[in-house]
C-alpha cells in the first residue's frame, strides 16, 4: 500500500482512518486563520481575496511538505503574531509597502532555510535565554491582544490618556465580547473548533441583525494575481529593514522550534531527552513553506500549535498534515463566507490566541528580578511601541546590561551581547 510505505503507518501504531480524523481536527482548530489572515494583511492594502487564497495554497504546500519531508502529524499555515507584525508594525507603522514587507518576509525564510541546513540555528536557540523566549512569545500575545480589542472597538484611542475604553453599548463590541465568552467556554468544554464556532456564530448573527452583508458561502476562488509575485525583494534590502527581517526570522524560529517540541512531544515522537528525531527535516519544511508564502502574497508561513488537537485524536505521521492540505484547498471555495466575515468577529479568535500565549509566562522565576525585570520589558514593549521587533530589542538589551551589572555574567554569552550592541545602534541612530 502506498500511504504505508510513504507514512509507515504501523510502525508508528495508527490507521489511514485515524490520520484523517486527525487531519479533520487539526483543521477544524485552525481554519480560523482563513478569515483572520485576509482581515489583518487587508489592512495593508492587499487585496482580501488574493490574501484568502495565498493562505489557502501556503497552508496546503507548508502542510504536504512536513507530511513528506518530515512525515509529522504537523500542519502549518500563516502564523499569528507574524502577520500582526508584518502589518501594523512594518507597514503601518514604519511606513513601508507591503511589497517591501513580502520581500523581507522571503528573505527572513531564505536565512532561516540556510540555518536549518547548516545547523545554525542549534547555536542560535541555544543561545537565547528560556525566560527571554518566555517572555517574547508572552509580548507578541499582549499585542494581537491589544490588537483585537481595538479591532472590537473596546479599546479606543484617547488624546488625554493614550488609551480609552469605547461604546460598548454598540453592537460591534457586545458581539466581539460574545464571540470571547463562546470560544473559551467552548474550549474549556473541550470542543473541536471552539475559535472557528466562535467566528461563525458572531458572523451570522452580525447578518442576522443587517450590521454586515451575506456575500453568499461557496464560489470559484477569487484571483491571487494581485499579490502572487509581488514582493520587493530590492526593497527589501533597505538598512532600517534589518531588525524587521531578524524579527520574522526569530520569532519564525522560536515559534516553530516551540510547536514542534510541544506537539511532538505530546505524539510521543520526541526521545527521552525531548529531542525531536527529524527536527532538521521539519525546519527545511518550514522555511521553505515560508519562501513559498511570500511568493504568493501571504506573511510568514509556520507550524500550528493547534496540531496538538490532531495528536490527541490519534495523529501521528504525515498522513495527518496530507489530510489537512486538502482541506485548506478544498476551503478555497469558501472565499465569500470569509468576506463576509466582520472585524469584530476575528477579533475574539485574536484574544483567545493571547491568552494562549500569555500563558507562557507562568514559567517564568518572578523572585529573581533580573530575570522578572527584563521579561517584564519584553511583554509590555511590544503592545506599547506597537512592535514586536521593539520588544525583543528592549528584551535583549534590559537582560544583557541587568545581568552584567548584578555579577551574573554566566546567564550572558557572546551572541546575547552582539545582539544588544546591534540593537542599541537601531534604537539609537537607525530608527525607524
Amino acid at each position: 500500500m502506498m500511504l504505508e510505505k510513504l507514512f509507515k503507518l504501523k510502525a508508528h501504531n495508527t490507521t489511514v482512518r485515524t490520520e484523517i480524523i486527525a487531519g479533520i481536527t487539526t483543521f477544524l482548530a485552525m481554519a480560523y486563520i482563513l478569515f483572520v489572515n485576509p482581515s489583518i494583511l487587508g489592512a495593508t492594502g492587499m487585496d482580501k481575496g488574493a490574501v484568502f487564497v495565498a493562505t489557502c495554497l501556503a497552508a496546503a504546500i507548508g502542510c504536504v511538505l512536513m507530511g513528506l519531508i518530515a512525515n509529522y502529524p504537523i500542519a502549518l499555515a500563516p502564523g499569528m503574531g507574524l502577520n500582526a507584525f508584518f502589518t501594523y508594525t512594518v507597514v503601518l507603522h514604519m511606513g513601508y509597502t507591503w511589497q517591501v514587507a513580502l520581500g523581507a518576509v522571503f528573505l527572513s525564510a531564505v536565512i532561516f532555510f540556510a540555518l536549518s541546513i547548516f545547523k545554525i540555528r542549534e547555536w542560535i536557540i541555544a543561545s537565547i535565554p528560556l525566560p527571554l523566549r518566555a517572555g517574547i512569545g508572552a509580548g507578541i500575545g499582549l499585542f494581537l491582544a491589544l490588537i483585537a480589542l481595538e479591532g472590537a472597538g473596546i479599546v479606543v484611542d484617547n488624546p488625554a490618556t493614550l488609551v480609552g475604553i469605547g461604546d460598548l453599548t454598540k453592537p460591534g463590541p457586545l458581539l466581539a465580547m460574545l464571540g470571547f465568552i463562546v470560544i473559551v467556554v467552548l474550549e474549556a468544554r473541550r470542543v473541536t473548533g471552539a475559535v472557528l464556532i466562535g467566528i461563525l456564530l458572531v458572523t451570522f448573527i452580525s447578518m442576522g441583525i443587517g450590521l454586515s452583508p451575506f456575500a453568499g458561502v461557496f464560489s470559484a476562488p477569487p484571483s491571487i494575481a494581485p499579490t502572487f509575485m509581488q514582493l520587493d525583494i530590492a526593497g527589501a534590502f533597505n538598512v532600517g529593514l534589518v531588525s524587521v527581517i531578524f524579527a520574522f526570522l526569530f520569532v519564525d524560529v522560536f515559534d516553530n522550534t516551540g510547536t514542534l517540541l510541544g506537539v511532538t512531544k505530546r505524539a510521543g515522537l520526541a526521545d527521552e531527552q525531548g529531542n525531536v528525531p527529524k527536527m532538521g527535516r521539519a525546519l527545511i519544511a518550514d522555511s521553505a513553506a515560508a519562501l513559498f508564502g511570500s511568493l504568493l502574497g501571504t506573511s510568514t508561513t509556520t507550524s500550528y500549535v493547534e496540531s496538538a488537537a490532531g495528536v490527541s485524536a490519534g495523529g501521528r505521521t504525515g498522513l495527518t498534515a496530507i489530510v489537512v492540505a486538502v482541506l485548506f484547498l478544498l476551503a478555497l471555495f469558501f472565499s465569500p463566507l470569509a468576506s463576509s466575515v466582520p472585524v469584530y468577529a476575528t477579533a475574539p479568535a485574536l484574544l483567545f490566541v493571547a491568552v494562549l500565549m500569555a500563558s507562557g509566562l507562568a514559567e517564568i522565576d518572578w523572585k529573581d528580578i533580573t530575570t522578572a525585570a527584563p521579561v517584564t520589558v519584553t511583554a509590555l514593549a511590544m503592545p506599547l511601541t506597537y512592535s514586536i521587533a521593539n520588544g525583543i530589542a528592549f528584551g535583549f538589551i534590559t537582560w544583557t546590561l541587568v545581568k552584567l551589572l548584578s555579577g551574573r555574567t554566566k546567564e550572558v554569552n557572546a551572541a546575547l551581547v552582539i545582539l544588544s550592541i546591534l540593537f542599541v545602534i537601531k534604537l539609537g541612530w537607525l530608527s525607524a
